[in-house]
């Protein structure tokens, strides 16, 4: 394949070497980032597909919401450093500002924050659905079915061709999804449900539905309520990500938002999504304490071994991950805050971040602690069960997917999601008889 380019527009062309026939297939450019080949003729003009396992290497569609660059280690929302949002900005703001596309204004910000509040409270025979499931359920499984059942109770925002309807179901996803996931704890523990509070922010309300009970009030921290805050920033969106491609492809079909984001929380319950941080302290607890960790240190050096460090390193991230330096600062913050001395499982992983800092292997393969690393072991630190790490996840991405969401079905270039396949089965055979066979 080769690239020209006339009168300023870039094409390549791909030519058949068996049959001698060329293409000519444009290029597009977006504001920023890699060139993009557009393939949508070529099936029709070739009679070809293009192969590419995990769509890794194909831009699915247009977007304005958020940036990667993997190389570099830059994550911009809307165009502005994810450092800089976590640490100057709230979640409330920054969910404005994925929706709308701008940071609002003091007046916009009050209104916009007052709008998600009052949104917060479950209708009360939602309350009644959970009772449905077996105490020793996993959080995650509640969440897919509770949140897929919200279009039974919420038939008035429903249209997806109705802006205003999207923009209820929009702020009744990101108000509800808190309230849901508490709630998903204290059933499993056997505890009741504790309703919202208008005078609290996001951050604190969520504390204070999953640690406060009737009998006594929950002190809320607000070194707890800051850390949270940006986990919950942090992690609002991450591009076309398994889950946010999921919410997209269940869109395209015109599937009402809940059951999208219902969508969005199956892929991210998968392990190798949305399971990294849990997987963070299973591998601590492998380890078991301190004076181990030489020992596994070698195993994770060593090629023949499967064991893995996990939490160091990214996938997408080849150079740093841009959201470790600001969760590392909270995760200390935490720590100290909660006084935490004689924690075994804590004190190896700052022993073990400690090491990764330091030894020329990690440094030289920039495997620096990521982002999953550090959320668990504050989640850890706050007391917060494993099994609730990825409803942590999803709670914070709803808004990343509500967004990316409302851009599909606004696109007037999007269809129907309809991957294809390079078919090995069998070739066309005749049907044979039960007693032939």
């Amino acid at each position: 394949m080769t690239s020209s380019s006339t009168d300023s527009k870039q094409t390549c062309t791909l030519t058949n070497n068996a049959t001698g026939e060329s293409y000519e297939l444009p290029v597009l450019d977006g504001s920023i980032g890699p060139k993009v080949i557009d393939v949508r003729k070529l099936y029709a003009e070739t009679d070809f597909f293009t192969y590419d396992p995990g769509f890794t290497s194909t831009g699915s569609c247009e977007s304005r919401i958020t940036y990667i660059d993997g190389d570099e280690g830059i994550l911009l929302y809307r165009g502005y450093p994810i450092n800089e949002l976590a640490n100057n900005s709230d979640y409330t703001e920054v969910c404005y500002l994925l929706l709308y596309g701008e940071l609002p204004s003091a007046e916009q910000k009050k209104k916009f924050a007052h709008d998600i509040t009052y949104h917060t409270m479950l209708n009360e025979q939602i309350n009644t659905f959970y009772r449905g499931f077996r105490r020793d359920s996993h959080p995650m499984a509640i969440m897919c079915g509770v949140v897929g059942a919200l279009s039974a109770f919420y038939h008035d925002s429903l249209d997806i061709n109705d802006p205003y309807h999207r923009m209820v179901a929009s702020y009744r996803m990101i108000a509800k999804i808190p309230t849901i996931a508490a709630q998903a704890y204290k059933y499993s523990i056997g505890q009741p449900f504790v309703y919202p509070r208008n005078d609290l922010n996001y951050a604190e309300n969520f504390l204070h539905m999953m640690f406060s009970t009737p009998a006594e009030d929950y002190e809320i921290s607000p070194v707890l309520a800051k850390a949270m805050d940006r986990i919950l920033i942090l992690h609002a969106d991450h591009e076309q990500n398994a889950s946010t491609s999921t919410v997209r492809l269940a869109g395209s079909s015109g599937a009402n938002p809940f059951a999208c984001i219902a969508a969005g929380i199956a892929s991210l319950w998968g392990p190798a999504h949305g399971g990294a941080n849990e997987a963070v302290l299973t591998m601590l607890q492998q380890i078991g304490d301190k004076d181990n960790i030489d020992e596994f240190i070698k195993k994770a050096k060593d090629k023949d071994d499967p064991f893995r460090l996990m939490g160091f390193g990214h996938r997408v991230y080849k150079n740093f991950d841009p959201r470790s330096r600001v969760m590392q600062q909270s995760c200390h913050e935490v720590l100290e805050e909660m006084g935490v001395k004689d924690e075994p499982l804590l004190e190896l992983a700052m022993e073990l971040e400690r090491i990764a800092l330091e030894d020329e292997y990690f440094v030289d393969r920039k495997l620096y602690p990521n982002v999953d690393f550090y959320s668990g072991i504050i989640f850890r630190a706050m007391g917060i069960p494993t099994s609730m790490f990825t409803v942590l996840f999803a709670v914070a991405r709803t808004v990343g997917w509500i967004a990316q969401w409302n851009e599909m079905i606004e696109d007037p270039s999007q269809k129907i999601g309809r991957p294809r396949q390079l078919y090995l089965g069998a070739i066309q055979r005749p049907y044979v008889e039960t007693d032939k066979r």
